[in-house]
């Protein structure tokens, strides 16, 4: 071997380590397809080179890169023009392989072929070959095909070179048994390298999907928990890229890559996974005294059976003393009278199980004299007219769980934890549980579970914070409230801010980059979008 051919073999073998660096490190299959047809062209000398992937369906070769220098085409990869060829098919009208176009032979067969004038090959059908000559007034001569095929034999696509060039004279020459061996080696290799990159999509696409089965799970269980699980992680998002854009102030220095964007995307689908095992009584309790159904039904009862025994007495006092007009008549108003109060303290419990506004200490006092009203039960029993588990329910300060439910519910969250904290999360995805894991976190270090501060918590952490709290304050499915209007809700969540629950850095963006409204516009009830004058929001610096 000459010392030009030495100097040809080291520096297509440099090309080749170099590439296969590439291929490890390489994520775009589209750049990463470009730069193996180049660099595959460029140790054969080719002046042109296609390359082809197979279709979804396993039935055609399409085209994916075609170039060609002396022609000045650049079609398909990353800047090329968009492609205008037909693809190839590999399977004839009949249902037989295709074997009489050159690509689709070495597909089919998984064998190269190496010709070098097709002008003067038999076997093959060259007429597309010719009218591409004709038209574009270009000499095809030498071809080189490759198959691209995996370990394991499965076929992802065809190199295809047309016109070695000699590098002294610039003629065309065939293509060598040494260019076929480089080509080959380098098909092989990169299309493992596609492989496993279509691995990890299919393996990422996979758990996604698996994800979207566990909300699917908590949809069925709880409809209002499904749709939480959906517009959280988009609000985040929203809110992520709004801080992303920020270029001054204590957040200017935050930014994203794709693979951030993805390890929140997932952390918000998975934010309340936790949910799943959480009692649907306790996620769907729309009354203080609602465990399988509303008991309000039973205090009803109760005040019927008052109401029985009132109108008992005084039918008896009138017979104790009958033809007394005048006091029947004074019998008859105090009757009246007492059925007054007890039908205006059975509305006021009715009003009281719901749990929709903060209850206040007069209102819970009221509950507890009610509760004081001695009835007669089935068993001939005289009892007060709640017990203590009715009282302590209906006098829930806000909302409509218990502290027992409350604590059941907030369980959720170490249930979350520990569930992504059992995954073998690979290296880029390994911050989803820290993130999913803190948005009931307080800037102050009083929330749950682990009474993380500000400090302690990822910046995303945080976001998922507000997103969380926001589209709660403001969806309307909610079976123990009502959904707030805008302003109202970003009152309350300025409120948060002020208490030091939630970072005030993110929530200036939040207000300053107009994502409430955005998410207002997508989400909300129109009904719902009020005027907002942001210079009133509370904990907002403007």
């Amino acid at each position: 071997m000459t010392d030009l051919a030495h100097a040809e073999v080291a520096d297509r073998l440099e090309k080749l380590t170099e590439l296969s660096v590439e291929l490890g490190a390489g994520h775009d299959i589209t750049v990463l397809l470009e730069r193996i047809l180049l660099a595959a062209k460029s140790m054969t000398h080719a002046d042109g080179g296609t390359l082809y992937r197979v279709s979804a369906d396993g039935q055609q070769l399409c085209f994916t890169i075609s170039i060609n220098d002396s022609l000045g085409m650049y079609q398909g990869g990353e800047n090329g023009k968009a492609i205008d060829l037909p693809p190839i098919p590999l399977v004839t009208e009949s249902g037989g392989k295709n074997l009489s176009a050159v690509a689709a032979f070495a597909a089919n067969t998984r064998t190269s072929v190496s010709i070098d004038d097709v002008y003067k090959a038999d076997g093959f059908n060259f007429s597309g070959m010719r009218k591409f000559d004709a038209q574009y007034r270009y000499h095809s001569e030498s071809f080189l095909t490759v198959p691209m095929q995996d370990h394991e034999g499965e076929l992802l696509g065809v190199m295809q070179f047309i016109n070695a060039k000699d590098p002294a004279t610039g003629r065309t020459r065939p293509f060598t048994a040494t260019d076929l061996r480089f080509v080959e080696a380098l098909a092989s290799q990169a299309a493992i390298a596609i492989n496993n990159r279509n691995l990890i999509a299919r393996l990422e696409d996979l758990f996604e999907s698996f994800v979207k089965m566990i909300n699917i799970g908590l949809d069925e269980k709880s409809p209002h928990t499904g749709r939480h699980c959906e517009q959280v992680p988009v609000l985040t998002m929203m809110l992520a890229e709004a801080a992303h854009r920020t270029d001054s102030g204590p957040l200017a220095a935050f930014a994203m890559t794709e693979n951030d964007r993805r390890q929140l995307w997932l952390a918000g689908l998975l934010h309340d996974c936790g949910k799943i095992t959480t009692p649907v009584h306790v996620v769907e309790k729309a009354t203080k005294l609602e465990t399988i159904c509303d008991r309000i039904h039973l205090v009803d009862t109760r005040f019927e059976v008052l109401k029985r025994d009132a109108q008992l007495r005084a039918l008896n006092k009138r017979l104790a003393v009958p033809g007394d007009p005048l006091r029947d008549v004074e019998i008859e108003r105090e009757l009246e009278s007492e059925l007054a109060r007890l039908d205006d303290d059975r509305a006021f419990l009715r009003r009281a199980n719901f749990g929709n506004e903060g209850m206040s200490p007069e209102d819970q006092q009221r509950v507890r004299d009610i509760a004081l009203h001695r009835w007669t039960g089935p068993d001939g029993r005289e009892r007060n007219l709640l017990d203590d588990e009715e009282i302590a329910n209906l006098t829930i300060r806000a909302g409509t769980l218990n502290p027992q439910e409350r604590d059941i519910i907030n369980n959720h969250i170490a249930v979350t934890i520990r569930m992504l904290e059992s995954l073998p999360w690979p290296k880029h995805l390994r911050d989803v549980p820290a993130y999913a894991g803190g948005h009931h976190e307080r800037m102050d270090g009083k929330g749950y579970p682990r009474g993380l501060r500000g400090d302690q918590m990822p910046v995303q952490a945080r976001m998922m914070a507000i997103a969380d709290i926001f589209e709660a304050l403001t969806a309307k499915d909610r079976p123990y409230k009502k959904g707030k209007n805008l302003s109202e809700s970003l009152e309350i969540l300025g409120g948060f801010v002020l208490r030091n629950h939630i970072d005030p850095d993110l929530f200036d963006v939040f207000i300053r980059e107009k994502v409430y409204l955005d998410y207002a516009r997508r989400f909300m009830d129109p009904a719902q979008i009020d005027e907002v004058d942001e210079s009133r929001i509370p904990g907002y610096k403007s």
